[in-house]
């Protein structure tokens, strides 16, 4: 019978019995000593001779073993029902999604970051046995869900995602690797891949690097080109008008595919550019399906059997007991 807490901290209050059961003897020492400064111990005995040490005692046991009840209640033991669990087999796949300013360039309709979201959720449709985690970058990167079988949130999360979250713009790639790979489970023997979805542009020196530190652990980086090589304006959120440089010309944004094919090379991944998404995702699926797939068992969706109710009934009719147990002998 596996049995479990779904709240073992509470346990740590069964702690407090010792002490209890210590400043219980303490009093009776503390009462038999007064009693005896009292005076004559004869005088005494007649004054209590109808209090019941004995019954004492057992009063005492009652609300000890009342209150343990109650500390193992409040932490719900239950036993899982293996049967409910859903087996999953799949990869763990975090998508780093470039939202920067340049990614609202329009030489992809709708614009760049609007087919981005299309192709994550097409792609998600095709991966409901694999945990799905999420990067979003501009001039920084931060996760936004760690890897989870959620897919609806993962859904929900990219659909609000705007350059506006930033502060600081940019296409920190590096960055962007670097906190997808922290968010692997390392003790996990599920594949690991990420989903790098950007326009490719950016100064950033240390995409490189990470990558090639991630391909010696093991981590596939596949690569998501959007954009086109012709480029496009892009809209200065700011002023709301078209982008333009120090020197009053307009910044045309351009797809770095160079970048991108080597980052995937690197880590022996693919490089898809994305026109049509159904098209990008399906050779994205493809060549992940070749890859080794691990059995994980979602926790999250295991039925359990709870048994708290067979501690607070004896837990009530202890408190009964003890309410209707007298700490006095009858007198004949």
């Amino acid at each position: 019978m596996n049995i479990q807490f779904q709240y073992p901290q509470l346990l740590w209050a069964l702690a407090a019995i010792p002490v209890f059961i210590l400043l219980y003897l303490l009093n009776l020492v503390w009462r038999k000593r007064a009693v005896k400064r009292i005076g004559d111990p004869v005088i005494i005995r007649a004054l209590y001779k109808s209090y019941s040490p004995v019954k004492s005692v057992i009063k005492f046991s009652l609300i000890i073993l009342a209150y343990a009840c109650g500390c193992i209640a409040m932490a719900n033991p239950r036993q899982p029902d293996l049967t409910s669990a859903e087996a999953r087999k799949g990869i763990d796949i975090m998508v780093a999604l470039d939202v920067s300013n340049s990614m609202l360039a329009d030489d992809v309709k709708p614009n760049r970051l609007t087919l981005a979201k299309k192709f994550i959720s097409q792609l998600m449709k095709s991966l409901e046995d694999d945990r799905i985690g999420l990067v979003l970058f501009a001039g920084n990167a931060y996760v936004q869900m760690p890897l989870t079988f959620d897919h609806n949130t993962a859904n929900m999360i990219v659909s609000i995602a705007a350059p506006s979250s930033f502060r600081s713009q940019g296409t920190v790639i590096g960055e962007a690797l670097q906190k997808s790979g922290l968010a692997f489970q390392e003790e996990s023997k599920r594949f690991k891949t990420i989903v790098l979805i950007t326009d490719g542009e950016t100064h950033d020196q240390n995409a490189i690097q990470q990558a090639t530190e991630l391909g010696k652990k093991g981590v596939m980086i596949n690569t998501i080109g959007i954009g086109s090589e012709g480029g496009a304006s892009i809209v200065d959120t700011v002023s709301g008008g078209i982008k333009k440089d120090l020197s009053g010309r307009v910044v045309v944004s351009k797809l770095n595919e160079a970048l991108l094919k080597e980052i995937a090379t690197i880590t022996n991944g693919q490089y898809v550019r994305l026109e049509n998404t159904v098209e990008a995702s399906e050779t994205l699926v493809q060549h992940l399906a070749g890859i080794e797939k691990t059995a994980l068992g979602d926790l999250s969706q295991l039925n359990y059997t709870s048994f708290y109710l067979w501690l607070a009934w004896p837990l009530f009719f202890l408190l009964v007991a003890e309410l209707f147990t007298p700490d006095k002998k009858k007198i004949v």
